[in-house]
């Protein structure tokens, strides 16, 4: 077995086998709160629901039976959506009126297991494992766990105490940092994306090494490719663009858009710099107006476009449009942008948080910030400008740094992760 600490590593330029020979498995997905098919970078919806879409697409094409069990968007009760071969998305409607946020799920969520009980039951489905994302799917997972006798498989995605560490503006309830600890510790197994997640759950969630799986996000490679910067510049009617640094998710406190904003105003000398933002829900929200706030008081409102979200198909038009991402944050789990963009051939960026140490070869395919404050964030973009190149071979060489994170390959390595959790309860 690969160890923990070179795990993510395994999975950089060079690929890695991405056949399994786990038996064909029957598995029930739990992401209750967000769905698969939402709108990326509204708020309650990012880089976990395209990993729980894409890591199925991939386990369904491998013979695996795939469903996705949500509570999020507007379709009637018990209403199925074949999202790809051998995978399902099924929506759990719950009798309360008005949408299903995390803020108000909690309190529901007795009421969401007897109705995915119900459809079990009525549907005649037995589950090899149930594999849940986030904290509440993880109630839910629980409570599936004690009443079927099945494995269960957790997957945070983001914990509580991660980002109160990280961040202290990020308030999270005292509920959740004992809802995540009680799950990691009574779960079958606890999946992480990172080395940092996993030392995380160890030092604050008491969680034993030998029971954390260490598996990386991945990327589409066939979706994310390096673009032509100038046809990608027309496409978005960005001709008349210099230097475009670019930001892409959400808007929460702990993505640090804040000092990016501030790190711009250093760089206003600089003619023709342009800040891109991209994410949002396209609504004048309390978050989008803070940062516009932000933006005049650092006197970069000139320079900084709120593009709004955009469609996850379209973001490799983004990426190639930009000379660089900037990912600021105080905390990533992982940092699913970043791969995205250096698939793209788009150097990166990047605190060193969740993947980024990993993902990104310094000074090579993008650059580390080690003191995140705003001048250090423009001192970095500012290097970059000196040597920004647009040569079709920096691309493909920056491209072929994270091949091996296409999602065939991660989602064989989630397959063993599975066969390691069945194997006592097959004997």
């Amino acid at each position: 077995m690969t160890p923990a600490s070179t795990v993510v590593s395994e999975f950089g330029a060079k690929r890695v086998e991405a056949v399994s020979d786990v038996r064909p498995l029957r598995i029930a997905m739990l992401s209750i709160h967000s769905s698969p098919l939402g709108e990326l970078g509204t708020e309650d919806t990012g880089g976990m629901s395209v990993y729980i879409r894409e890591l199925s697409r991939e386990l369904g094409r491998a013979g695996h039976c795939i469903d996705i069990y949500t509570c999020a968007g507007n379709r009637g009760r018990g209403s199925k959506v074949l999202l790809s071969e051998n995978v399902r998305l099924i929506h759990l409607g719950i009798g309360h009126s008005g949408p299903v946020t995390k803020n108000t799920l909690f309190r529901h969520l007795p009421e969401v297991f007897r109705a995915l009980e119900a459809h079990i039951t009525k549907s005649n489905v037995c589950y090899d494992l149930i594999h849940s994302h986030y904290w509440l799917s993880g109630e839910l997972g629980g409570l599936a766990q004690n009443r079927w006798y099945m494995p269960h498989v957790i997957m945070f995605h983001t914990t509580g105490i991660a980002k109160r560490v990280a961040c202290s503006q990020e308030r999270e309830p005292a509920m959740r940092l004992i809802a995540e600890k009680r799950l990691a510790l009574k779960s079958d197994r606890v999946l992480a994306a990172t080395v940092r997640e996993r030392d995380l759950l160890m030092k604050y969630y008491g969680v034993p090494a030998k029971k954390i799986g260490m598996v990386p996000c991945g990327v589409n490679t066939g979706r994310f490719y390096p673009i032509s910067r100038e046809l990608a510049r027309k496409e978005l009617g960005l001709q008349d663009t210099g230097f475009l640094v670019l930001y892409v998710g959400r808007f929460a406190p702990v993505k640090g858009l804040a000092r990016l904003m501030s790190a711009a105003a250093h760089l206003r000398s600089h003619k023709g710099l342009r800040l891109m933002i991209v994410g949002g829900d396209d609504r004048q929200t309390r978050s989008l107006a803070e940062l516009r706030r932000i933006a005049r008081r650092s006197s970069v409102e000139d320079i900084v476009r709120f593009q709004g979200r955009v469609e996850h198909d379209l973001l490799p038009l983004y990426y190639s449009a930009a000379d660089v991402l900037v990912v600021p944050s105080y905390y990533e789990s992982f940092g699913l942008v970043a791969l995205e963009s250096l698939a793209c051939g788009t150097p990166v960026i990047a605190t060193r948080v969740g993947a980024m140490d990993v993902l990104i070869r310094d000074e090579k395919t993008g650059l580390l910030v080690d003191k995140p404050s705003p001048r250090s964030l423009a001192s970095s973009i500012e290097k970059l400008m000196m040597t920004s190149s647009d040569s079709r071979r920096l691309r493909e060489e920056i491209r072929s740094s994270v091949l091996g994170y296409g999602w065939s390959n991660i989602a064989a390595a989630v397959a063993r992760e599975y066969a390691t959790v069945l194997r006592p309860y097959s004997s």
